[in-house]
This record gives C-alpha cells, sequence and structure tokens, in this order.
C-alpha cells in the first residue's frame, strides 16, 4: 500500500518535471530579474514555485470535475495530454526549440516589480503540458491518498523548481550554453516517451473498453 501510494507520488514527479523544466526556465529567470536585489530574486522564485504547486493542485482537485463537465472520457485525456506532452518533447529536441516566452514578453518582464505568477508560474512551470498530466493523474486517482500522493509529487517538483532558480547563477554559469542545450534535449526525449505512452495507454483503453467492442463483436456474430 505504501509503496504503491509512493509510486503514484514518483509517476507524477517523473511526469511533470521534465515538463516544467527548471533549468531551462532559470536562464529566463536571471534575464528578468536582473536587476532585483538578492533577497528580491529570492523572494520572486519562492512565490513562483508556490504559484505553481496552487495552479497545478486546484487542477489536481477539480479534474474530475472539469471532466466531467465537458464530457471528456479518461482514454481522450491521455491521449489529448500525450499528444501536448509530446509536442513540447519534439520542440525542445529540435536544433531551434519554441521559445516558451517571446521577446517581447521578456523585455515586457524585465520592467515588472512582480514576474513571479507570469511569466514564471505560468506559462513556464505550470503551463498546459503539467496541466493535462495533472488532470490525467487526478482522473486515475482512485481515492484521497492517490489525490494526496500526486500532490506530493507536485509539491517536490516545486521544491526542485525553487531549488533550481533560487540556485540559477551557479546552474547556468556550471551548465553553460551547451550544458543547458543537452539538458534541454534529455528533458525534451523523455517528453515524448512520456507524451507517447500516454497516447499508447489510451487507445488500449478505447479499444478494451465494452462500448468499443460490442458493435464489433455483433457484427461479427452475425
Amino acid at each position: 500500500m505504501i509503496m504503491a501510494w509512493l509510486g503514484a507520488a514518483l509517476v507524477t514527479f517523473v511526469g511533470i518535471l521534465p515538463i516544467a523544466n527548471p533549468f531551462s526556465t532559470a536562464v529566463v529567470f536571471l534575464t528578468i530579474t536582473e536587476g532585483f536585489s538578492e533577497q528580491r530574486r529570492l523572494q520572486q522564485a519562492r512565490l513562483a514555485c508556490i504559484y505553481m504547486a496552487a495552479v497545478l493542485i486546484v487542477f489536481l482537485v477539480a479534474g474530475a470535475l472539469i471532466m466531467e463537465f465537458f464530457g471528456i472520457s479518461i482514454p481522450g485525456v491521455r491521449i489529448a495530454g500525450g499528444l501536448i506532452v509530446a509536442r513540447i518533447g519534439f520542440g525542445m529536441l529540435s536544433p531551434e526549440p519554441e521559445q516558451q516566452v517571446s521577446n517581447e514578453s521578456r523585455e515586457e518582464a524585465t520592467h515588472m516589480q512582480d514576474v513571479a505568477f507570469t511569466p514564471l508560474a505560468m506559462p513556464m512551470l505550470s503551463g498546459p503540458g503539467s496541466i493535462a498530466v495533472t488532470i490525467g493523474m487526478a482522473a486515475e486517482a482512485q481515492s484521497i491518498a492517490d489525490h494526496v500522493a500526486i500532490a506530493l509529487g507536485i509539491v517536490l517538483v516545486a521544491l526542485v523548481s525553487f531549488l533550481v532558480l533560487r540556485a540559477s547563477r551557479r546552474v547556468v554559469g556550471f551548465l553553460g550554453v551547451t550544458g543547458m542545450q543537452a539538458m534541454s534535449r534529455i528533458m525534451g526525449f523523455l517528453l515524448v516517451c512520456v507524451g507517447i505512452q500516454f497516447v499508447v495507454i489510451g487507445i488500449q483503453q478505447i479499444l478494451a473498453a465494452p462500448e468499443f467492442m460490442a458493435p464489433i463483436l455483433d457484427a461479427i456474430r452475425e
């Protein structure tokens, strides 16, 4: 029981961390907080990770309600989430990955006093991919304990993101341009694998559904 609980937390952590990709966010964080004091920069990093965890936990709690309201099935969430995650991964694998924040937005952010919620928490740390994975995990949760395990995984991602942003100068300096590119491609490959696995599981669930197979079996019997 405990191992299954820890496994759910670990799966959530592994699924969301590459999407949040705090190593890539660290570069943008340094740029948009260039004029901030060290204390102010630390505060913004802390708030960004708190906002990130809060946003994902809200979608975790409301995931089932959102699916029921829009009439979305679990396989549909898995396939859609898998496509989103795989697309982000392919973008990170490409020689010229898409920028999560445009140059105009980045320039505007440098003149903002509060950059914690946007652009750091959203859309960088908790963007569409992270939200899709969270809703997908929520759809699979069977009990309150499962929701707590997923929430723990989200909090762990937020904690790692904070540690990376806090040490952003050292991280960027240590990895350098080549290291950041290599890290981005490793994260991208993991995302492609996770996304495709989501799609495969979603298709398997659709094919195994009685309402899908029943008409086919009836046609064969006739």
